[in-house]
């Protein structure tokens, strides 16, 4: 298939990052944000690329993205919900901390928190906070994905099911315009389902691009957690969900 430099360069660009944004582009090659609109537009409509509000992703298909892919996409996005989700969380807490590179950050979020005791299936989440005196961290049993450190399958379910905790921390790979949270893994929504059936407070944390992808595995329903931390939420009709189920939306762009 044949490229023009600048396409080249774009997707080069979005296969590192995982995300390109339109006004970061039209900055670095000097050119007027439609002129790079159409360019994503076209990289689109070869499918190599997916459109979303702002920008564009490199597809992952029906394949969740690689960990460190994901990492990069909308980091500085994830620091400002880990930072805004860890504000809701007092210290002398218990509190579940699910999978995700956005549950992670609330997890480094937390280290100036006193006393709590963190349970995880995130591998990644425990390793990084275990050393820390003034937390207990436990950790799920089960199988451990290779690809992101999470823990997954009944045995971890099980192990849920043994806490009735303050808070819980989760994320979704996607979030459709009707509400749904929807992920890849089958075994890592079972986990999901009991963190939110065994929290007292669930806080949703996922970054705008979630709006933008689909997933095939149904984890629940926004009116099911009590708080959705994001960086923007520009679906009228989420924000509609929000306010009908007394969900409190919390968006990190916009409290600046």
């Amino acid at each position: 298939m044949f490229l023009i430099p600048r396409h080249k360069e774009i997707l080069d660009i979005a296969r590192v990052q995982g995300k390109v944004l339109v006004e970061e582009l039209a900055n670095r090659f000097e050119i007027t944000p439609q002129t790079i609109r159409k360019d994503l537009n076209d990289l689109c409509e070869k499918k190599l690329l997916n459109r979303i509000h702002g920008g564009a992703v490199f597809p992952s298909g029906t394949e969740n993205m690689q960990y460190e892919q994901r990492r990069l996409i909308a980091a500085t996005e994830k620091d400002a919900i880990g930072r805004a989700a860890a504000a809701l969380i007092p210290d002398n807490a218990s509190l579940f901390v699910n999978i995700g590179t956005t549950t992670e950050a609330v997890g480094q979020a937390l280290l100036d928190h006193g006393r709590l005791m963190i349970i995880t299936n995130n591998i990644n989440v425990a390793n990084k906070l275990r050393v820390y005196p003034q937390f207990e961290v436990v950790i799920a049993g089960g199988v451990v994905r290779g690809t992101d450190g999470g823990i997954v399958g009944e045995a971890a379910v099980d192990f849920i099911r043994q806490f009735k905790v303050d808070y819980a921390v989760i994320g979704a790979s996607a979030i459709d315009d009707d509400g749904a949270l929807l992920d890849f893994d089958f075994r890592e929504v079972k986990v999901a389902q009991a963190i939110i059936a065994n929290a007292r407070h669930v806080i949703l944390v996922s970054d705008s691009t979630k709006f933008e992808r689909t997933a095939p595995v149904r984890i629940g329903h926004i009116s099911q957690v009590h708080t959705f931390v994001t960086d923007n939420c520009f679906p009228e009709n989420l924000r509609k969900i929000c306010r009908e189920n007394d969900v409190q939306l919390i968006e990190t762009a916009k409290s600046h």
